[in-house]
Order: structure tokens, then sequence, then C-alpha cells
């Protein structure tokens, strides 16, 4: 009896063998999409950098040592306001020396004004004065004794003897006036003239350094880039801060050369940012290149774009992923832009007929990033083939397989 099973169980097992030997495999699937009719956004994707629409470099005017920095990254600024202050301690100190050395350059030159020094002056005017009063009363004493020897009524000595008085003190009289004169020499007047001159130059020199020491910016906007911190010294043209309009923003998109030809002005834009996923930013194409030029491997031309920036959250620097909407076609015929495939330079899909493929030459129109429009080829509710790793070729018989 055991024997007999084992027999039976041994048959069974070469049927079974025979029989999945023998037995046709089925047709593959295929995964297959249905033609239809939609609105077609043509859009064309790439990418750019952000930059402000308006924008201000400030930039220090003078060395010196950042004492401090009023405003941070962020923060909106007015025009004029004052974004940071250098060390002005030194350039104060000049202007009190040099404010100093104006007062006693005036000073000096009252003293010319006057004639000279005031104590001096005094002195030898009270002297000439004497001498003046003395001079007038011996030359009438000289008439008075003149008369007197013309009369025989007096010694010609004592007329000889006022005469030489009166010569005395008018000598006197000269010394004084040219000592009076020389406490104020034209040589001295000029020199204490260029003295003031330079000490009022040193004046508005000092004053400048201290103004320039207060950095303000020319521009209302925000400040977006700010390197400098409290206690850094910088030179003359080192950046300070840079403030920027940021409620709308040029953004410069990259277009290789191939697709030029579909961008014109007031085309659509719409701005994605990595860093903020979930955030659209949208705007228009405002003006063409003027040139192509090199960009890694690629050749561009660099579209100039105005983008809306109600929050100002999309920062300048940023590097931005950009999608222009080139084309808008409505109630058009369209496949999956993975469905079309290349055969000897034209377009073409597969198409399901009798359970077999069929190659079927097409006419593409405008495209999205994902479907592509039909001019030609295709009628509504067809179904196309979708890439798959299996090799396939007309006639293949498949099974249809729609997802």
């Amino acid at each position: 009896m055991k024997r007999w099973l084992a027999i039976l169980f041994l048959l069974a097992v070469v049927l079974a063998g025979v029989i999945l030997a023998t037995r046709r495999p089925g047709p593959p699937e295929i995964p297959f999409a249905k033609v239809k009719r939609e609105r077609l956004v043509s859009s064309l994707a790439t990418n750019g950098k952000v930059e402000p629409l308006e924008s201000s470099t400030v930039r220090s005017e003078r060395d010196g040592v950042l004492e401090k920095v009023m405003v941070s990254r962020g923060e909106s600024v007015s025009a004029g306001q004052v974004l940071a202050t250098l060390d002005a301690r030194e350039a104060r100190s000049e202007l009190a020396a040099a404010e100093s050395r104006v007062a006693a350059a005036q000073a000096e030159l009252a003293n010319f004004e006057r004639g000279g020094r005031s104590v001096e002056l005094a002195e030898i005017d009270g002297s000439i004065a004497r001498f003046e009063v003395d001079r007038r009363k011996t030359m009438r004493d000289l008439e008075t004794s003149r008369r007197l020897v013309e009369k025989k009524a007096a010694p010609a000595s004592e007329a000889q003897d006022l005469e030489d008085r009166l010569a005395k003190i008018n000598v006197e009289i000269d010394a004084l006036a040219r000592k009076r004169k020389s406490l104020a020499p034209e040589t001295d007047r000029a020199a204490a003239q260029a003295r003031l001159a330079d000490a009022r130059a040193a004046v508005e020199l000092a004053r400048k350094r201290i103004d320039l020491a207060t950095i303000r910016t020319p521009l209302a906007g925000v400040v977006f880039n700010l390197p400098v911190r409290p206690g850094s010294f910088v030179h003359a043209g080192d950046l300070i801060a840079e403030i920027g309009r940021l409620e709308r923003l040029k953004v410069i998109v990259y277009v290789d050369e191939p697709e030029l030809g579909r961008i014109r002005a007031g085309l659509p834009v719409k701005v994605t940012w990595d860093a903020a996923p979930s955030q659209t930013w949208t705007g228009v194409v405002d003006k063409l290149p003027t040139q192509v030029v090199a960009l890694g491997t690629r050749q561009v031309g660099e579209v100039i774009t105005l983008v809306e920036n109600p929050e100002r959250d999309l920062p300048p620097g940023a590097n931005i992923n950009a999608e222009i909407q080139t084309d808008v076609v409505e109630n058009a015929l369209t496949v999956p832009k993975e469905a079309l495939r290349r055969e000897g330079g034209d377009f073409g899909v597969f198409v399901a007929g009798g359970g077999k493929l069929a190659w079927r030459k097409v006419r593409v129109g405008a495209s999205s990033a994902t479907r592509a429009a039909i001019l030609e080829g295709l009628s509504e509710g067809d179904a196309v083939a979708l890439p798959v790793e299996t090799d396939v070729k007309p006639g293949m018989e498949v099974k249809a397989v729609f997802p």
C-alpha cells in the first residue's frame, strides 16, 4: 500500500512539472495613462538669485575704531539715521587745541589792529604826550627868546639853548614813534594772519573728522547686511552696512540659451526658496538679457524679474528656484511628458490596440513641468504607455494597467 502511494505521489509531481513546463506565460503588465483635455500652463523651471530692487552700500569714510553699532540686521531704518559711530576722542582733542590756537591768533591780530600791546602802547603814548607838551612850551619860549635877542634884551646863548632843547625833544618823539611802530611790524602781522588761517583749517579738519565718525544711511529701508561689530577697527572704504527696500525684489533668473526665445517681458514668475519650502513669491519678467554669459557649464541669459515680497521674508542673496509661465493653452489635449519617446528625431507614443503595443507618431506643442500638449496624432480617451524597465516594441502583447 505504501508502495502504491509513493508511485502516485511521484506521478503527480511529474504531471505538475510537465504542466508548468508547457504553460505559456501571460503578457507583461504595462502602466498606461489616458489622454485628456485640460488647461495646460507651459512653464520653464530654472534657478536664480535675489537682489534688492533699490539698495545703498554704506562705507566708512575714515579709519577708526567702531565705538557703537546702533542697528541690527533685519532692522528697518529711515534716511539719515545713525548706523554706527567711530571713536572720536582724538578728533575732539584736536578740535579743542585748534580752537585755542584760533583764539590766540585772533588776540594777537587784535593787538596789531590796535597798533601793538596795550600796556606798552599806553606807556609810549603817555611819553609822547608829555614830550609834545614840553615841545610846545619850548617852542613858545624859543620864540620869546628870539624876540628878546633881536631887541638885545637877552643873550643869544639863551635862544641857542632852547633850540638845542627843542631838537632833543624832537629826537625823543621820533624815537618813541619808531618804537610804537615796531610793536606791530607788517611781517609779524602777516605771520599772525597765517597762524590764524592754519588754526582755522585745523578746526575745520577736526570737525570733519568728528562728523565722519557718525555713519548714517542715505536710504530708508532694511539692514540686510551688517558685517561689523563694536570694537572692531575699520579702514576708510570698509563696508559698514547694506540697506535695501525689500518689499519688492529684483530676482535674476538664469535661463539657458536655447530657452531664451520663450521669454518675453510681462510673463508671470513664481519663486520658491529651499529654506522656506512652504512659501511662494510671485512676480513678472521685467527685462530680457542683453548678452549670454557662462554660468558654470551652462550658457545663460540673465533675465531680470520683479518679485513682490510684502512680508520681507525673502532675503537678498538667497539662491532661489524660479518658474516662468511662458504660455497657457485652454482645453489642450495632454499626455504625461514621460510617455513621449523619440524615434528617428520624431516624437511618438505607444498606444494599446487589441492587447498589443502600437507606435503612434505625434506632434507636440506647449508643455508644463509634467504634461505635454499633443497637436496631432492622438484623441481624447486614447491610452498611452508609461515608461517601464522592460524593453518594449511595436506588436508586443501587453496587459494595460491604469494607476
